[in-house]
């Protein structure tokens, strides 16, 4: 198996029966990491193609990676009931107990952060320490437009609204995406629980932002809430290409083994 070959995914059943990709690197005697990714993306085009396994593994950790619904080769329910926070969460608590992990250290990156936010309150417990990429506080799904983007999918309609049509685009960027889900995800999350300064997880964190990301500031903010939080700048990184930075992989694993006593599986 090449380096760039992810190996073969497991399914994991979510509390409400939905099939759940997991991928799995490394040696599990290691202290695992959680890698939950972004919107329209994949654990393997997130966290395989970038380097974040190689470099974790290398670093002595056991990676698992999870496809979050509506992506890669986990199930695609196209109704936003099946989108929400807590689910999105329940489906992490599902894969910790599937791989029987009592402690482990995360990684999210855009949505991925958001939902590791919410988990790191709810699984304080087994969540030991979280490395927050691309997140801001508050909703940034609430200007999304639903009715155009389902308009445009089913009738070729033009978005005119810029956010929208920023969503429909990376939806579109990843071959074997799921038009229909990822609405349904964006209508799903709107207006549930949103990440700031009242409900900061507690745990040791490290936020990361790119420098060019229009986010940053927000992001910034968040950390300075918490109450144990670092932050680091992604030189020369927007929100599209900050994983793929070596300087975003190096501050998470220096973080990772410094920072206290190393989860293990």
């Amino acid at each position: 198996m090449s380096s760039r070959t992810a190996p073969p995914h497991r399914f994991v059943y979510s509390p409400d029966g939905m099939q759940i990709a997991t991928y799995e690197f490394g040696d599990p005697v290691g202290p695992t990491v959680v890698v939950v990714h972004g919107f329209a993306s994949s654990a393997v085009a997130n966290w395989h193609l970038t380097g974040w396994t190689r470099d974790l593994t290398r670093a002595g950790f056991h990676v698992v990676a999870i496809d979050q619904r509506g992506h890669g080769a986990s199930d695609k329910p196209h109704s936003p009931a099946a989108y929400t926070m807590e689910i999105l969460v329940a489906d992490v608590q599902r894969v910790l107990d599937a791989y029987v992990l009592d402690e482990v250290n995360y990684v999210g990156y855009s949505l991925g952060a958001r939902v590791g936010w919410q988990a790191a309150r709810e699984l304080e417990g087994r969540i030991v320490r979280a490395v927050l990429g691309g997140i801001p506080d508050g909703d940034p799904l609430r200007r999304f437009k639903v009715e155009d983007a389902r308009a445009h999918i089913e009738h070729g309609t033009e978005v005119d609204d810029r956010l929208t049509g920023a969503y429909l685009t990376m939806a579109r960027a990843l071959p074997g995406n799921d038009l229909r889900a990822l609405v349904g995800l964006v209508e799903g999350m709107r207006g549930g629980s949103q990440p700031g300064p009242e409900n900061a997880p507690r745990q040791p964190l490290l936020f990361a932002t790119g420098s060019e990301d229009r986010i940053i500031e927000a992001s910034r903010a968040l950390a300075q809430a918490a109450p144990d939080a670092a932050f680091f700048e992604i030189p020369g990184r927007n929100h599209f290409n900050a994983p793929t930075a070596r300087a975003f992989r190096e501050a998470a694993i220096g973080f990772l083994t410094a920072h206290g006593t190393t989860a293990s599986s």
